[in-house]
């Protein structure tokens, strides 16, 4: 088995990515990564960090708004220099678990794009390039995937929007208008998000070195998550309510199976953006293959970093 090193997590302080933290520092001895824990300073931020030390791993908090590339950008940095400095091992997993759903598409992040594309895939792609050089192989990037892309028969019953694809420039432009979307509109803006979290795990597979394994993971449906906490108040209710259904997926049930991304030997050899429901590997929807689509999202999410960089 190899070191565990360190595992770098964004989103630790809530729901999924608090108790997948919480799974990997109640590994044993010998299995016990270090963290880097990149979330919003402050004190949800400082409590899992103190939990997870309670429990024997080596911690350290970087503070990073999501919503500010320059903050991504900052984190990186900050990421490196605890790396060669030995503070923690060497790197081998990022876990990009942060995530929002905004319910107004027209609200922009700080750098001028859509909140959700903005936090949900732009901060990641910028965090995990800006990172490439710093892993030590074997080394495993563990992206945050969702079934939201297509629809099915209970994705229709309840309301959930699929993706509806366009150009990534377009994706990454606030809406216009006076009136603030619906619901359907910002439900299609998360999963035209996790639609291209897919299309860059396949790219990024095929740029980065052989020591590199690219995956996704999808915790399953998990209602009444701060994910979906700005949802009108039925929405919020129905959700809660069938949170208590036998079988739904619960941040309790699914984080400890994201840290085994990170970390088990069960999935050491994945790689090519393979997709993991919770803990089976599941063949994508053909409309998740497109070698133009992935191409042209690497091509224009360079763009988009790099114009963001250039405001600065």
């Amino acid at each position: 088995m190899t070191e565990p090193g360190t595992v770098l997590i964004t989103g630790p302080t809530r729901n999924l990515g608090r108790h997948a933290v919480l799974a990997m520092a109640d590994r044993r001895d010998g299995q016990r990564p270090d963290l880097l824990l990149v979330g919003r300073a402050g004190r949800d931020l400082t409590a899992v960090a103190d939990e997870a030390r309670a429990r024997g791993a080596r911690v350290c908090e970087v503070g990073c708004d999501l919503s500010r590339l320059a903050d991504v950008r900052a984190a990186a940095v900050a990421v490196r220099d605890l790396l060669a400095a030995g503070t923690v091992g060497p790197l081998r997993a990022l876990i990009a678990n942060a995530g929002v759903i905004s319910t107004d598409t027209r609200l922009a992040s700080s750098d001028g794009y859509e909140l959700t594309f903005a936090v949900n895939y732009l901060a990641h792609a910028q965090l995990v390039g800006d990172l490439l050089g710093s892993f030590t192989a074997p080394a495993r990037v563990v992206l945050l995937g969702s079934n939201t892309y297509h629809a099915n028969f209970w994705r229709r019953l309840l309301g959930v929007a699929e993706a509806k694809w366009a150009d990534p420039v377009e994706l990454a432009r606030p809406a216009a208008g006076g009136q603030a979307p619906g619901m359907t509109v910002s439900g299609v803006a998360y999963s035209n998000a996790k639609l291209a979290i897919l299309y860059y795990a396949h790219e990024l597979q095929r740029r980065v070195g052989a020591g590199i394994n690219v995956s996704v993971f999808e915790p399953g449906w998990m209602p009444g998550t701060a994910l979906g906490r700005g949802a009108p108040a039925a929405f919020r209710v129905m959700s809660r309510a069938l949170g208590r259904v036998p079988g739904v997926s619960t941040p309790q049930r699914s984080g400890p199976l994201l840290a085994a991304m990170a970390l088990d030997d069960k999935w050491a050899r994945l790689r090519g953006g393979a997709f993991v429901v919770k803990s089976k590997l599941t063949e994508v929807q053909p409309v998740a293959h497109d070698r133009d689509r992935e191409r042209r999202l690497w091509e224009a999410t360079a763009e988009l970093l790099e114009r963001a960089g250039a405001s600065r």
